[in-house]
C-alpha cells in the first residue's frame, strides 16, 4: 500500500467531509481514509499494484458524490502547488467579501422597503402596500433578485448535494430562501389576480404575505456565517500550515553502525535518530544519550 494525498474542493461542513471519506473507502484498493476539513485535503493508503486506477476511481467517487479530489501524488502532473491552493482560498474570500457586503446594502434597502411602512415610517407612494400594493411587491422582488444571484452558489451546491443523496448546510438555506422567494412570487400573482377581480381585503392579505425580505435575509446571515468562518479558517490553516513546516523532511539515522539520510516518513519504531547541532527533531522518541538546546515550538505550538 501507498500514501496518496488529494486536494478536495466544495467541501463545507463536517458532513460534506464525512461524504467525501464515504466516496473514497466505497473504492477497492483504499485504506485508511482521512479527509481534513480545514486544509480541504485528504489522504489515503492505496494498493500501489495499480495504484494509477485506484486514483482515478477515487476521484471518480468523489467527483460523483458532488465534491472534486485532485491527486497530488509524485510522478503525475502537479495540478495545484500549496501556494496556489492557498491564492485561490484568497480570492474565494476576497469574493465573498464583496458578496456579503452587496448583500447587506440590498438587504437593509429591502427591509426598509418591507417593514418601513409597518413600523410607521414615512417611505414613497409606490412603496407602501396600502397605496400601491403591486409595486410595492415588484420593487421587493426586484431587490431580492440581485441578493439571490449574488448567493446563487447556495442553490447549486444546496440541489447538488440533494441530488447525490447527501443534502448538506447548503441545502437547508437553499430550501428556506428557495421556499420564502416562491412563496413571495405566487403571493404577488395573487395579488394582481385579486386586483382585477375588485378583492381589496385579498390583495391587501397577500401585500402583507410576500416573504421576499425573508430569503434576502436568510442569504444575508448565511453569508455573514461563511465570511467569519472562511476568515477563521484561513487564519487556522495558515498557523496549522506553519507548525507543520517545523517537521524536517529528512532525518538522519543509524543503520547498521552507519548513519543514513531518510525521509522523516520513512523512520520506524526501534530506529536511533542522530540529531546535529541546528537541527530540528523529526519524531517522537526518548534522548539516548547526549545534550543540546532545540527549538521546542513544534513541541508547544509558540
Amino acid at each position: 500500500m501507498k500514501e496518496v494525498h488529494f486536494d478536495v474542493r466544495g467541501m463545507s461542513c463536517a458532513a460534506c467531509s464525512a461524504r467525501v471519506e464515504k466516496a473514497a473507502e466505497s473504492v477497492a484498493g483504499t485504506e485508511g481514509v482521512a479527509v481534513n476539513l480545514l486544509k480541504n485535503s485528504m489522504v489515503c493508503s492505496v494498493d500501489d499494484t495499480k495504484a494509477d486506477a485506484v486514483i482515478a476511481a477515487v476521484e471518480k467517487a468523489v467527483a460523483d458524490a458532488g465534491y472534486e479530489a485532485l491527486c497530488r501524488e509524485e510522478g503525475k502532473t502537479a495540478k495545484g502547488s500549496e501556494n496556489e491552493l492557498q491564492a485561490a482560498a484568497d480570492a474565494e474570500t476576497r469574493q465573498l467579501k464583496i458578496r456579503l457586503y452587496t448583500s447587506v446594502v440590498l438587504c437593509v434597502i429591502l427591509m426598509a422597503a418591507a417593514m418601513g411602512p409597518m413600523a410607521g415610517l414615512a417611505v414613497p407612494a409606490f412603496l407602501d402596500p396600502r397605496v400601491s400594493p403591486v409595486s410595492a411587491a415588484l420593487t421587493q422582488l426586484l431587490l431580492t433578485i440581485p441578493v439571490v444571484a449574488l448567493n446563487f452558489k447556495f442553490f447549486r451546491q444546496g440541489t447538488k448535494g440533494l441530488i447525490h443523496g447527501a443534502p448538506n448546510m447548503d441545502t437547508l438555506v437553499a430550501i428556506g430562501a428557495g421556499a420564502s422567494l416562491l412563496f413571495g412570487i405566487f403571493a404577488l400573482y395573487r395579488m394582481v389576480f385579486a386586483l382585477e377581480a375588485g378583492d381589496a381585503a385579498q390583495t391587501m392579505h397577500y401585500a402583507h404575505n410576500l416573504y421576499f425580505d425573508s430569503a434576502a435575509m436568510i442569504l444575508t446571515l448565511i453569508t455573514v456565517g461563511k465570511y467569519f468562518e472562511a476568515r477563521a479558517k484561513g487564519k487556522t490553516t495558515a498557523a496549522v500550515s506553519a507548525l507543520l513546516k517545523l517537521v524536517p523532511e529528512t532525518a538522519v539515522v543509524m543503520r547498521n553502525g552507519t548513519e543514513v539520510t531518510v525521509k522523516a516518513a520513512e523512520i520506524v519504531a526501534g530506529d536511533t535518530v542522530v540529531l546535529k547541532t541546528g537541527e530540528r527533531i523529526p519524531v517522537d522518541g526518548v534522548v539516548i544519550e547526549g545534550t543540546a538546546t532545540v527549538d521546542e515550538s513544534a513541541m508547544t505550538g509558540e
